[in-house]
């Protein structure tokens, strides 16, 4: 592990997209960390609407909770959101070592995995390995495994290479609008049909991440994936503006009806904000920057630590 001062994490008391303004390479997002700051505040606005005010008492919590076991509401699952750039985004010395701890400390924390690829494919590869190394201590580590959107022929490549880790396979739709990346490897923009060629030849379910405009939700209507994830990357994808929890609240109906679990990710702080996660039908929750924060702060422990809090019901 580095120093504390070698990270780029500012380590503010809250993280919601101010310490970090402008900072990419670095922890923040695109347009000055704007839907960074718009996704945490999308869950409270939500939580404002749809449980009729921003904070509740822990009794109060505690009675929506039990309010929400009566109605069959299950809370989501919790995941790691597939990162990768270690050295350039959060100040690691290597990708390797960052891998691994990530993964040693997700599964520690009982928390389902989240693989991501990038260039060089090495970040692909040395998070296949960290989950190979884990599964000696972790017998039931498997991985969740996003590939940027390339030709199919490329996509196809990593999945076989993914094949011995992987339980579910997925594409990162909107990775294309990473401007730089799409230059550097031939991202393409995927259609309905170029994902039904992905799906069709994958032996696991099939995840389409990076849903956050009307466009792509007029995709998902005709690919009909098993897994949709509404994502804008926490932030950090150049991007129509606005939150996944308010996209995940205007669309979500009609995306649950076109796939066999719906997820989403971004600026997911509290424990309120996975009842409205459930609320709003979401199974799974994928989280980023808090267990990115924890790891360099304090370790594995502190990643334990950070997702205790998060799922524990708050007490009187």
């Amino acid at each position: 592990m580095l120093r504390r001062l070698d990270y780029k994490c500012h380590f503010c008391t809250s993280c919601e997209g101010m310490g970090c303004v402008g900072e990419m390479p670095g922890m923040g997002g695109a347009f000055n960390s704007a839907n960074f700051i718009e996704n945490v505040a999308g869950w409270k606005k939500v939580a404002a609407q749809l449980l009729h005010c921003q904070s509740l008492l822990p009794a109060q919590k505690q009675a929506l909770l039990k309010q929400f076991q009566e109605e069959g509401v299950t809370l989501p699952t919790i995941r790691l959101a597939p990162m990768t750039g270690a050295v350039e985004n959060v100040g690691y010395q290597d990708e390797r070592s960052f891998y691994f701890d990530l993964i040693i400390a997700s599964c520690a924390a009982g928390i389902e995995l989240a693989l991501g690829d990038g260039c060089p494919d090495e970040k692909l590869l040395f998070g296949i390995e960290a989950v190979k190394a884990a599964s000696q201590f972790f017998p039931q580590a498997k991985s969740a495994v996003f590939i940027k959107p390339y030709e199919n022929k490329r996509i196809l490549e990593r999945m076989e290479w993914s094949k011995d880790v992987a339980e579910i396979y997925g594409v990162d739709i909107d990775s294309y609008n990473i401007i730089t990346m799409r230059n550097k490897v031939n991202l393409e923009k995927k259609t309905a049909a170029t994902l039904k060629e992905l799906q069709s030849a994958s032996h696991l379910p099939f995840a389409i991440k990076g849903v956050f405009t009307k466009e792509d939700v007029e995709m998902v209507t005709e690919l009909k994936p098993d897994i949709v994830v509404v994502s804008n990357h926490g932030g950090r994808i150049e991007t129509r503006k606005g939150s996944t929890a308010e996209f995940l609240q205007e669309y979500g109906n009609i995306l649950k009806s076109n796939c066999k679990e719906l997820w989403v990710d971004s600026g997911i702080r509290n424990f309120m904000d996975l009842m409205v996660a459930a609320k709003l039908g979401a199974t799974q929750v994928m989280i980023g920057r808090p267990i990115v924060t924890a790891l360099c702060r304090d370790g594995v422990k502190g990643v334990i630590h950070a997702m205790d809090r998060l799922q524990t019901p708050p007490v009187n």
